[in-house]
Protein backbone atom coordinates (compact mmCIF):
# COMPACT_ATOMS: atom_id res chain seq x y z
CA UNK A 1 0.00 0.00 0.00
CA UNK A 2 2.38 2.34 0.95
CA UNK A 3 4.40 1.54 -2.32
CA UNK A 4 1.20 2.18 -4.32
CA UNK A 5 0.93 5.64 -2.86
CA UNK A 6 4.74 6.59 -3.38
CA UNK A 7 4.60 5.53 -6.82
CA UNK A 8 1.13 7.53 -7.50
CA UNK A 9 3.30 10.58 -5.91
CA UNK A 10 6.10 10.29 -7.85
CA UNK A 11 3.70 10.01 -10.85
CA UNK A 12 1.76 13.20 -9.90
CA UNK A 13 5.68 15.04 -9.93
CA UNK A 14 6.77 13.59 -13.16
CA UNK A 15 3.57 14.64 -14.90
CA UNK A 16 3.70 18.18 -13.16
CA UNK A 17 6.95 18.61 -13.88
CA UNK A 18 6.20 17.41 -18.00
CA UNK A 19 3.64 19.85 -17.82
CA UNK A 20 5.51 22.83 -16.90
CA UNK A 21 8.60 22.39 -19.07
CA UNK A 22 6.10 21.21 -22.01
CA UNK A 23 4.16 24.85 -21.17
CA UNK A 24 7.44 26.78 -19.90
CA UNK A 25 6.98 29.53 -23.41
CA UNK A 26 3.42 29.95 -23.17
CA UNK A 27 3.65 33.02 -21.34
CA UNK A 28 6.07 34.15 -24.12
CA UNK A 29 3.35 34.23 -26.74
CA UNK A 30 4.76 35.96 -29.43
CA UNK A 31 7.75 37.35 -31.03
CA UNK A 32 7.26 39.49 -33.44
CA UNK A 33 6.56 43.24 -32.96
CA UNK A 34 3.26 44.23 -31.46
CA UNK A 35 1.28 47.98 -31.92
CA UNK A 36 -0.07 49.32 -28.04
CA UNK A 37 -3.53 48.28 -27.66
CA UNK A 38 -5.81 51.84 -28.35
CA UNK A 39 -8.96 52.71 -26.35
CA UNK A 40 -12.44 51.00 -27.46
CA UNK A 41 -14.48 53.76 -29.14
CA UNK A 42 -18.46 53.21 -30.20
CA UNK A 43 -18.87 53.07 -34.48
CA UNK A 44 -22.16 54.33 -36.09
CA UNK A 45 -23.21 52.25 -38.94
CA UNK A 46 -25.64 52.71 -40.85
CA UNK A 47 -27.68 49.77 -43.29
CA UNK A 48 -25.64 48.97 -46.16
CA UNK A 49 -22.19 50.10 -44.62
CA UNK A 50 -19.48 48.13 -44.84
CA UNK A 51 -16.59 48.17 -42.11
CA UNK A 52 -13.37 46.37 -42.02
CA UNK A 53 -12.37 44.46 -39.00
CA UNK A 54 -8.95 43.10 -38.61
CA UNK A 55 -7.66 40.77 -35.77
CA UNK A 56 -3.75 41.47 -34.63
CA UNK A 57 -1.91 41.48 -31.77
CA UNK A 58 -1.39 44.45 -29.98
CA UNK A 59 0.73 45.25 -26.67
CA UNK A 60 -1.00 45.85 -23.18
CA UNK A 61 -0.34 46.42 -19.62
CA UNK A 62 -1.67 44.37 -17.14
CA UNK A 63 -0.97 42.90 -13.80
CA UNK A 64 2.23 46.02 -13.85
CA UNK A 65 3.75 44.01 -17.00
CA UNK A 66 3.73 44.91 -20.71
CA UNK A 67 1.90 41.76 -22.12
CA UNK A 68 1.47 40.34 -26.00
CA UNK A 69 -2.26 40.48 -26.43
CA UNK A 70 -4.80 40.05 -28.95
CA UNK A 71 -7.39 42.15 -30.33
CA UNK A 72 -9.96 43.55 -32.86
CA UNK A 73 -9.19 47.23 -34.69
CA UNK A 74 -5.95 46.91 -32.39
CA UNK A 75 -8.16 47.48 -28.93
CA UNK A 76 -9.28 45.32 -26.56
CA UNK A 77 -12.53 45.31 -26.73
CA UNK A 78 -12.80 45.49 -30.19
CA UNK A 79 -14.38 48.42 -31.35
CA UNK A 80 -18.43 48.87 -30.12
CA UNK A 81 -20.61 49.37 -33.01
CA UNK A 82 -24.03 50.41 -32.94
CA UNK A 83 -26.53 49.69 -35.53
CA UNK A 84 -30.09 50.38 -35.28
CA UNK A 85 -32.40 47.29 -35.35
CA UNK A 86 -33.51 45.87 -38.80
CA UNK A 87 -30.07 47.08 -40.37
CA UNK A 88 -27.87 44.85 -42.89
CA UNK A 89 -24.17 45.57 -42.81
CA UNK A 90 -20.91 44.03 -44.23
CA UNK A 91 -17.77 43.13 -41.70
CA UNK A 92 -15.11 42.66 -43.67
CA UNK A 93 -12.44 40.50 -41.78
CA UNK A 94 -8.75 40.12 -41.38
CA UNK A 95 -7.11 37.58 -39.78
CA UNK A 96 -3.55 39.30 -39.21
CA UNK A 97 -2.78 36.92 -36.88
CA UNK A 98 -0.47 33.52 -36.71
CA UNK A 99 -3.86 31.53 -36.03
CA UNK A 100 -7.14 29.92 -38.29
CA UNK A 101 -10.01 32.55 -37.22
CA UNK A 102 -13.57 32.34 -37.44
CA UNK A 103 -15.55 35.39 -36.43
CA UNK A 104 -19.18 34.68 -34.89
CA UNK A 105 -21.43 37.28 -34.08
CA UNK A 106 -23.22 35.77 -30.97
CA UNK A 107 -26.64 35.71 -30.30
CA UNK A 108 -27.45 37.63 -33.88
CA UNK A 109 -29.72 36.12 -36.00
CA UNK A 110 -27.93 36.68 -39.14
CA UNK A 111 -28.04 34.05 -42.45
CA UNK A 112 -26.40 30.64 -41.54
CA UNK A 113 -23.85 31.11 -44.12
CA UNK A 114 -21.88 33.48 -41.98
CA UNK A 115 -22.43 32.37 -38.66
CA UNK A 116 -18.62 31.86 -37.78
CA UNK A 117 -17.95 28.31 -37.21
CA UNK A 118 -16.95 24.98 -39.27
CA UNK A 119 -20.04 23.73 -39.71
CA UNK A 120 -20.81 26.46 -42.38
CA UNK A 121 -17.72 27.76 -43.03
CA UNK A 122 -13.63 27.70 -43.69
CA UNK A 123 -11.61 28.82 -41.11
CA UNK A 124 -10.09 32.10 -42.12
CA UNK A 125 -5.83 31.16 -42.29
CA UNK A 126 -3.40 33.69 -41.58
CA UNK A 127 -3.58 36.74 -43.59
CA UNK A 128 -6.59 35.21 -44.74
CA UNK A 129 -9.91 37.53 -45.30
CA UNK A 130 -13.70 36.65 -45.49
CA UNK A 131 -16.73 39.00 -45.48
CA UNK A 132 -19.93 38.39 -43.12
CA UNK A 133 -23.49 39.80 -44.23
CA UNK A 134 -25.24 39.89 -41.14
CA UNK A 135 -28.68 41.39 -40.26
CA UNK A 136 -30.14 42.87 -37.06
CA UNK A 137 -33.99 41.74 -36.48
CA UNK A 138 -33.27 42.56 -32.82
CA UNK A 139 -32.50 45.23 -30.62
CA UNK A 140 -30.83 44.46 -27.53
CA UNK A 141 -26.44 44.26 -27.06
CA UNK A 142 -24.58 41.25 -28.43
CA UNK A 143 -20.69 40.09 -29.20
CA UNK A 144 -18.17 39.17 -31.91
CA UNK A 145 -15.97 36.80 -30.75
CA UNK A 146 -13.54 33.90 -32.48
CA UNK A 147 -14.79 30.31 -32.84
CA UNK A 148 -11.60 28.76 -33.77
CA UNK A 149 -8.69 28.91 -31.25
CA UNK A 150 -11.24 30.60 -29.14
CA UNK A 151 -9.77 29.22 -25.62
CA UNK A 152 -6.42 31.33 -26.88
CA UNK A 153 -8.16 34.20 -28.56
CA UNK A 154 -10.85 35.45 -26.45
CA UNK A 155 -8.98 34.60 -23.64
CA UNK A 156 -6.34 37.43 -24.57
CA UNK A 157 -8.69 39.89 -25.89
CA UNK A 158 -10.58 38.65 -28.68
CA UNK A 159 -13.58 40.23 -28.16
CA UNK A 160 -15.96 43.19 -29.06
CA UNK A 161 -20.05 44.51 -28.72
CA UNK A 162 -22.82 45.25 -31.25
CA UNK A 163 -25.43 47.60 -29.51
CA UNK A 164 -28.77 47.31 -31.54
CA UNK A 165 -30.93 50.13 -31.13
CA UNK A 166 -34.46 49.57 -30.99
CA UNK A 167 -36.59 51.24 -33.83
CA UNK A 168 -39.51 51.68 -31.50
CA UNK A 169 -37.40 54.55 -29.29
CA UNK A 170 -39.74 54.04 -26.16
CA UNK A 171 -38.59 50.43 -26.34
CA UNK A 172 -36.39 51.07 -23.63
CA UNK A 173 -36.52 54.32 -20.94
CA UNK A 174 -34.61 56.63 -21.81
CA UNK A 175 -30.89 57.32 -20.61
CA UNK A 176 -28.24 59.91 -20.14
CA UNK A 177 -25.44 57.72 -21.34
CA UNK A 178 -24.60 54.00 -22.53
CA UNK A 179 -21.58 51.90 -22.42
CA UNK A 180 -20.79 48.17 -22.74
CA UNK A 181 -19.24 46.60 -19.76
CA UNK A 182 -16.98 43.69 -20.88
CA UNK A 183 -16.36 41.53 -17.49
CA UNK A 184 -13.37 39.08 -18.09
CA UNK A 185 -10.34 37.97 -16.48
CA UNK A 186 -6.85 36.59 -17.71
CA UNK A 187 -4.45 33.81 -15.70
CA UNK A 188 -0.72 35.48 -14.39
CA UNK A 189 1.45 33.41 -13.82
CA UNK A 190 4.58 33.86 -10.75
CA UNK A 191 6.53 35.73 -13.20
CA UNK A 192 3.86 38.43 -13.60
CA UNK A 193 2.84 36.94 -17.46
CA UNK A 194 -0.52 36.03 -18.96
CA UNK A 195 -0.33 32.71 -19.34
CA UNK A 196 -2.25 30.77 -21.85
CA UNK A 197 -1.81 27.39 -23.75
CA UNK A 198 -1.74 28.66 -27.69
CA UNK A 199 -3.03 25.02 -28.65
CA UNK A 200 -5.92 25.58 -25.67
CA UNK A 201 -5.67 21.71 -24.80
CA UNK A 202 -5.14 22.29 -21.04
CA UNK A 203 -7.44 23.28 -18.18
CA UNK A 204 -10.18 21.02 -19.52
CA UNK A 205 -11.61 20.09 -16.24
CA UNK A 206 -12.77 23.48 -15.45
CA UNK A 207 -11.53 25.97 -17.65
CA UNK A 208 -9.43 28.79 -17.31
CA UNK A 209 -10.34 30.94 -14.58
CA UNK A 210 -8.34 34.01 -14.32
CA UNK A 211 -6.42 35.14 -11.45
CA UNK A 212 -6.56 38.98 -12.91
CA UNK A 213 -10.25 40.37 -13.38
CA UNK A 214 -10.58 42.82 -15.89
CA UNK A 215 -13.56 45.26 -16.89
CA UNK A 216 -13.05 46.64 -20.50
CA UNK A 217 -9.85 45.05 -20.77
CA UNK A 218 -8.69 47.29 -17.82
CA UNK A 219 -7.73 46.87 -14.53
CA UNK A 220 -9.37 49.04 -11.81
CA UNK A 221 -11.28 50.54 -14.40
CA UNK A 222 -12.90 53.72 -13.54
CA UNK A 223 -16.20 55.23 -15.02
CA UNK A 224 -17.22 58.82 -14.54
CA UNK A 225 -21.10 60.23 -14.54
CA UNK A 226 -22.07 63.73 -13.65
CA UNK A 227 -24.35 63.55 -10.15
CA UNK A 228 -28.09 62.94 -11.33
CA UNK A 229 -27.20 60.65 -14.30
CA UNK A 230 -28.97 57.39 -15.35
CA UNK A 231 -26.54 55.17 -17.06
CA UNK A 232 -27.77 51.99 -19.00
CA UNK A 233 -24.48 49.32 -18.81
CA UNK A 234 -24.66 46.51 -21.41
CA UNK A 235 -23.14 43.98 -19.42
CA UNK A 236 -20.99 41.14 -21.26
CA UNK A 237 -19.48 38.11 -19.95
CA UNK A 238 -16.45 37.31 -22.26
CA UNK A 239 -14.41 35.07 -19.80
CA UNK A 240 -13.49 31.56 -21.14
CA UNK A 241 -14.75 30.14 -17.74
CA UNK A 242 -15.52 32.84 -14.71
CA UNK A 243 -19.14 33.60 -14.02
CA UNK A 244 -19.90 37.22 -12.25
CA UNK A 245 -21.90 38.26 -9.89
CA UNK A 246 -22.46 42.10 -11.28
CA UNK A 247 -23.18 44.56 -8.22
CA UNK A 248 -22.39 48.06 -7.48
CA UNK A 249 -21.96 48.79 -4.01
CA UNK A 250 -24.48 50.67 -2.47
CA UNK A 251 -26.63 51.56 -5.56
CA UNK A 252 -29.66 49.53 -6.90
CA UNK A 253 -30.01 48.39 -10.90
CA UNK A 254 -32.74 48.51 -12.79
CA UNK A 255 -32.74 45.58 -14.79
CA UNK A 256 -34.20 45.96 -18.50
CA UNK A 257 -33.00 43.64 -20.63
CA UNK A 258 -31.12 40.63 -21.50
CA UNK A 259 -29.44 38.37 -24.41
CA UNK A 260 -31.91 39.37 -26.46
CA UNK A 261 -34.16 42.45 -25.84
CA UNK A 262 -36.10 43.50 -23.04
CA UNK A 263 -37.35 41.55 -19.98
CA UNK A 264 -41.61 41.64 -19.93
CA UNK A 265 -40.99 44.24 -16.68
CA UNK A 266 -38.66 45.92 -15.71
CA UNK A 267 -37.09 45.14 -12.31
CA UNK A 268 -35.08 46.53 -9.34
CA UNK A 269 -32.21 44.21 -8.71
CA UNK A 270 -28.88 44.00 -6.46
CA UNK A 271 -26.53 42.28 -8.51
CA UNK A 272 -26.82 40.16 -11.46
CA UNK A 273 -25.37 36.63 -11.86
CA UNK A 274 -24.35 36.38 -15.40
CA UNK A 275 -21.97 33.20 -17.37
CA UNK A 276 -19.87 33.33 -19.80
CA UNK A 277 -21.52 34.92 -22.57
CA UNK A 278 -24.53 36.21 -21.59
CA UNK A 279 -25.65 39.68 -21.27
CA UNK A 280 -27.53 42.05 -18.93
CA UNK A 281 -29.01 45.36 -19.79
CA UNK A 282 -29.34 47.44 -16.25
CA UNK A 283 -29.80 51.43 -15.62
CA UNK A 284 -28.21 52.96 -12.59
CA UNK A 285 -29.18 56.42 -11.14
CA UNK A 286 -26.30 58.04 -9.39
CA UNK A 287 -28.14 60.93 -7.39
CA UNK A 288 -24.78 61.99 -4.91
CA UNK A 289 -21.20 62.42 -5.77
CA UNK A 290 -19.16 60.00 -4.67
CA UNK A 291 -16.92 57.12 -5.58
CA UNK A 292 -18.97 53.51 -6.34
CA UNK A 293 -17.54 50.28 -6.10
CA UNK A 294 -18.27 48.01 -9.30
CA UNK A 295 -18.04 44.63 -7.81
CA UNK A 296 -17.83 41.31 -8.24
CA UNK A 297 -19.47 39.23 -5.07
CA UNK A 298 -19.37 35.61 -4.95
CA UNK A 299 -20.00 33.10 -1.68
CA UNK A 300 -16.08 32.86 -1.96
CA UNK A 301 -14.34 36.49 -2.07
CA UNK A 302 -15.96 39.74 -2.99
CA UNK A 303 -13.88 41.75 -5.95
CA UNK A 304 -13.62 44.88 -6.63
CA UNK A 305 -13.43 45.23 -10.15
CA UNK A 306 -13.24 49.13 -10.69
CA UNK A 307 -14.83 52.40 -9.79
CA UNK A 308 -17.58 54.88 -11.06
CA UNK A 309 -16.56 58.68 -9.85
CA UNK A 310 -19.75 60.77 -9.82
CA UNK A 311 -18.84 64.41 -9.76
CA UNK A 312 -20.84 67.75 -9.88
CA UNK A 313 -21.97 69.90 -11.62
CA UNK A 314 -25.47 67.93 -11.98
CA UNK A 315 -27.02 66.84 -15.80
CA UNK A 316 -28.86 68.93 -17.18
CA UNK A 317 -31.61 66.58 -17.73
CA UNK A 318 -32.15 63.88 -15.28
CA UNK A 319 -34.36 60.55 -15.67
CA UNK A 320 -35.23 60.23 -12.07
CA UNK A 321 -38.67 59.62 -12.64
CA UNK A 322 -38.24 57.20 -15.66
CA UNK A 323 -35.70 55.03 -13.51
CA UNK A 324 -38.05 54.94 -10.38
CA UNK A 325 -40.93 53.83 -12.95
CA UNK A 326 -40.99 49.70 -13.72
CA UNK A 327 -42.21 50.22 -17.19
CA UNK A 328 -43.64 46.48 -18.85
CA UNK A 329 -42.76 46.13 -22.34
CA UNK A 330 -45.47 45.40 -24.85
CA UNK A 331 -43.40 44.45 -27.62
CA UNK A 332 -41.81 41.63 -25.94
CA UNK A 333 -44.86 40.59 -23.95
CA UNK A 334 -46.71 40.14 -27.76
CA UNK A 335 -43.61 38.68 -29.37
CA UNK A 336 -43.84 35.80 -26.51
CA UNK A 337 -47.76 35.49 -26.57
CA UNK A 338 -47.82 32.80 -29.66
CA UNK A 339 -45.15 30.74 -27.25
CA UNK A 340 -47.19 30.44 -24.29
CA UNK A 341 -49.54 27.17 -25.17
CA UNK A 342 -45.89 25.68 -25.19
CA UNK A 343 -45.33 26.22 -21.80
CA UNK A 344 -46.82 23.29 -20.04
CA UNK A 345 -45.95 20.89 -23.02
CA UNK A 346 -44.07 17.73 -22.77
CA UNK A 347 -40.41 18.43 -23.33
CA UNK A 348 -39.70 17.43 -27.60
CA UNK A 349 -36.21 16.97 -26.09
CA UNK A 350 -34.38 16.10 -22.85
CA UNK A 351 -30.92 16.09 -23.06
CA UNK A 352 -28.16 15.96 -19.79
CA UNK A 353 -24.83 17.29 -19.34
CA UNK A 354 -22.14 15.67 -18.18
CA UNK A 355 -18.20 14.41 -17.95
CA UNK A 356 -16.67 11.05 -17.98
CA UNK A 357 -13.11 11.13 -17.39
CA UNK A 358 -10.05 8.48 -18.04
CA UNK A 359 -7.82 8.53 -14.96
CA UNK A 360 -4.62 10.12 -15.28
CA UNK A 361 -2.71 7.35 -13.91
CA UNK A 362 -3.75 5.11 -16.15
CA UNK A 363 -7.65 2.71 -16.25
CA UNK A 364 -10.54 4.46 -16.34
CA UNK A 365 -12.59 5.80 -13.73
CA UNK A 366 -14.58 8.56 -12.97
CA UNK A 367 -11.52 10.05 -10.76
CA UNK A 368 -8.85 12.42 -11.93
CA UNK A 369 -6.35 9.28 -10.30
CA UNK A 370 -8.28 6.31 -11.50
CA UNK A 371 -11.13 4.39 -9.52
CA UNK A 372 -12.94 6.35 -7.11
CA UNK A 373 -10.05 7.23 -5.00
CA UNK A 374 -10.71 10.99 -5.48
CA UNK A 375 -14.89 10.75 -5.20
CA UNK A 376 -17.17 11.56 -2.49
CA UNK A 377 -20.21 10.23 -2.75
CA UNK A 378 -19.50 9.73 -6.64
CA UNK A 379 -18.42 13.67 -7.24
CA UNK A 380 -15.14 14.98 -6.99
CA UNK A 381 -14.25 16.05 -3.50
CA UNK A 382 -14.80 20.14 -3.40
CA UNK A 383 -16.48 20.75 -6.62
CA UNK A 384 -19.80 21.08 -6.07
CA UNK A 385 -21.37 24.48 -4.04
CA UNK A 386 -24.56 24.78 -2.70
CA UNK A 387 -25.65 27.23 -5.17
CA UNK A 388 -24.65 24.65 -8.21
CA UNK A 389 -22.22 27.50 -9.49
CA UNK A 390 -17.96 26.92 -9.33
CA UNK A 391 -17.07 30.45 -8.35
CA UNK A 392 -13.33 29.45 -8.42
CA UNK A 393 -10.99 27.32 -9.76
CA UNK A 394 -10.33 25.33 -6.44
CA UNK A 395 -8.44 22.43 -8.08
CA UNK A 396 -5.57 24.44 -9.67
CA UNK A 397 -3.39 21.41 -10.33
CA UNK A 398 -6.04 18.69 -11.26
CA UNK A 399 -7.39 21.46 -13.66
CA UNK A 400 -4.30 22.88 -15.39
CA UNK A 401 -2.91 18.71 -16.46
CA UNK A 402 -6.74 17.67 -16.97
CA UNK A 403 -6.45 18.20 -21.15
CA UNK A 404 -9.10 15.67 -24.20
CA UNK A 405 -7.18 12.71 -23.50
CA UNK A 406 -8.22 13.16 -20.14
CA UNK A 407 -11.92 14.71 -19.91
CA UNK A 408 -14.84 13.96 -22.21
CA UNK A 409 -17.36 16.72 -21.52
CA UNK A 410 -20.63 15.49 -22.74
CA UNK A 411 -24.31 16.36 -24.23
CA UNK A 412 -26.04 13.34 -23.87
CA UNK A 413 -29.85 13.20 -25.74
CA UNK A 414 -31.70 11.08 -23.76
CA UNK A 415 -34.36 10.03 -25.97
CA UNK A 416 -31.79 8.64 -28.40
CA UNK A 417 -28.49 8.07 -26.08
CA UNK A 418 -26.72 9.87 -28.68
CA UNK A 419 -23.77 11.92 -27.29
CA UNK A 420 -22.27 15.93 -28.74
CA UNK A 421 -21.91 15.75 -32.64
CA UNK A 422 -23.51 12.15 -33.14
CA UNK A 423 -26.87 14.62 -32.11
CA UNK A 424 -28.30 16.01 -34.80
CA UNK A 425 -31.63 17.02 -34.36
CA UNK A 426 -33.81 18.19 -37.15
CA UNK A 427 -36.54 21.16 -37.06
CA UNK A 428 -39.34 22.67 -38.43
CA UNK A 429 -39.10 26.54 -39.35
CA UNK A 430 -41.32 28.57 -36.98
CA UNK A 431 -42.74 25.25 -35.21
CA UNK A 432 -41.46 25.85 -31.24
CA UNK A 433 -39.75 22.98 -29.64
CA UNK A 434 -39.43 22.53 -26.00
CA UNK A 435 -36.11 20.77 -24.55
CA UNK A 436 -35.58 20.14 -21.15
CA UNK A 437 -31.71 20.25 -19.77
CA UNK A 438 -30.36 18.55 -17.16
CA UNK A 439 -27.10 18.96 -15.46
CA UNK A 440 -26.75 15.49 -13.86
CA UNK A 441 -25.27 15.89 -10.58
CA UNK A 442 -23.72 12.85 -9.60
CA UNK A 443 -21.81 13.49 -12.69
CA UNK A 444 -17.53 12.69 -11.77
CA UNK A 445 -17.23 17.09 -11.63
CA UNK A 446 -21.05 18.63 -11.08
CA UNK A 447 -20.26 22.61 -12.26
CA UNK A 448 -22.42 25.24 -14.31
CA UNK A 449 -22.92 25.31 -17.76
CA UNK A 450 -23.91 27.73 -20.51
CA UNK A 451 -25.65 26.62 -23.26
CA UNK A 452 -25.83 28.63 -26.12
CA UNK A 453 -27.68 27.71 -29.35
CA UNK A 454 -26.93 29.72 -32.44
CA UNK A 455 -29.35 31.41 -34.85
CA UNK A 456 -31.86 31.25 -32.67
CA UNK A 457 -33.22 32.46 -29.49
CA UNK A 458 -35.49 30.64 -26.72
CA UNK A 459 -37.26 31.40 -23.23
CA UNK A 460 -36.41 29.97 -20.13
CA UNK A 461 -39.98 28.77 -18.97
CA UNK A 462 -39.18 26.48 -16.00
CA UNK A 463 -36.11 26.04 -13.27
CA UNK A 464 -36.46 22.68 -11.38
CA UNK A 465 -39.91 23.10 -12.34
CA UNK A 466 -40.73 26.50 -11.10
CA UNK A 467 -42.44 28.48 -13.75
CA UNK A 468 -40.69 31.69 -14.52
CA UNK A 469 -42.80 34.46 -14.25
CA UNK A 470 -40.94 37.66 -16.19
CA UNK A 471 -39.29 35.96 -19.23
CA UNK A 472 -36.59 37.98 -21.60
CA UNK A 473 -35.62 36.03 -24.92
CA UNK A 474 -32.18 34.36 -24.42
CA UNK A 475 -29.65 32.77 -26.70
CA UNK A 476 -27.40 31.24 -23.81
CA UNK A 477 -28.86 29.68 -20.29
CA UNK A 478 -27.11 29.38 -17.34
CA UNK A 479 -27.69 25.33 -16.23
CA UNK A 480 -26.39 25.05 -12.76
CA UNK A 481 -24.99 21.69 -11.12
CA UNK A 482 -28.15 19.41 -10.26
CA UNK A 483 -30.65 22.03 -12.03
CA UNK A 484 -32.98 20.88 -14.86
CA UNK A 485 -34.10 23.71 -16.82
CA UNK A 486 -36.64 23.59 -19.40
CA UNK A 487 -36.72 26.20 -22.68
CA UNK A 488 -38.80 26.79 -25.57
CA UNK A 489 -36.81 27.08 -28.65
CA UNK A 490 -37.99 29.44 -31.87
CA UNK A 491 -36.45 28.01 -34.83
CA UNK A 492 -36.79 30.69 -36.97
CA UNK A 493 -33.55 30.86 -38.69
CA UNK A 494 -32.96 28.05 -41.66
CA UNK A 495 -29.90 26.05 -42.57
CA UNK A 496 -27.42 23.89 -40.02
CA UNK A 497 -26.25 25.14 -36.49
CA UNK A 498 -24.53 24.61 -33.55
CA UNK A 499 -25.28 24.52 -29.76
CA UNK A 500 -22.43 24.03 -27.05
CA UNK A 501 -21.41 24.66 -23.51
CA UNK A 502 -19.69 28.28 -23.91
CA UNK A 503 -17.27 27.78 -21.15
CA UNK A 504 -14.62 27.67 -23.82
CA UNK A 505 -12.63 24.56 -22.71
CA UNK A 506 -15.54 22.55 -22.42
CA UNK A 507 -16.33 23.38 -26.33
CA UNK A 508 -13.07 22.80 -27.55
CA UNK A 509 -13.39 19.37 -25.81
CA UNK A 510 -16.36 17.99 -27.27
CA UNK A 511 -19.50 19.46 -25.52
CA UNK A 512 -21.51 20.80 -28.23
CA UNK A 513 -23.68 19.39 -30.98
CA UNK A 514 -25.60 19.97 -33.99
CA UNK A 515 -28.65 20.86 -35.25
CA UNK A 516 -31.07 21.72 -38.40
CA UNK A 517 -33.75 24.27 -39.01
CA UNK A 518 -35.62 23.34 -42.37
CA UNK A 519 -38.62 24.34 -43.70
Amino acid sequence: MKNTKLYILLGVIILTGAYFFANSSSSNLFTQKSKIAISNEVVDLKSGDSYELTASYVSKTIAGKTQKMLAYNGSIPGQTIRIQQGSEITINFHNQTDLTQLLHSHGVRMDNAFDGTTLVQKEVQPNGTFSYKLKFPDAGVYWYHPHANEVYGQGLGLYGAFIVTPKDQSYFPPVNQELPLFLSDVPVDGSGNISINKSGTDYSLMGHFGNVLLVNGQQNYNLQAKQGEVVRLYLINSANARPFNFSIKGLKMKLVGGDSGAYEKASFVDSVILAPSERAIVDVYFDKNGIYEIQNNTPISNYVLGTITVNSPSVETSYKTEFNTLQSNQETISSIDNFRKYFDKVPDKRIALGVTMNGMMGGKGSGMMGGTGMMSGGNMMGTESKDGIEWEDTMQMMNQMANKDTVKWVIKDLNTGKENMDIDWIFKQNQPVKISIFNDPKSAHPMQHPIHFHGQRFLVVTRNGVRQTNLVWKDTALIKAGETVEIVLDPSNLGKWMAHCHISEHLVDGMMFGFTVEK
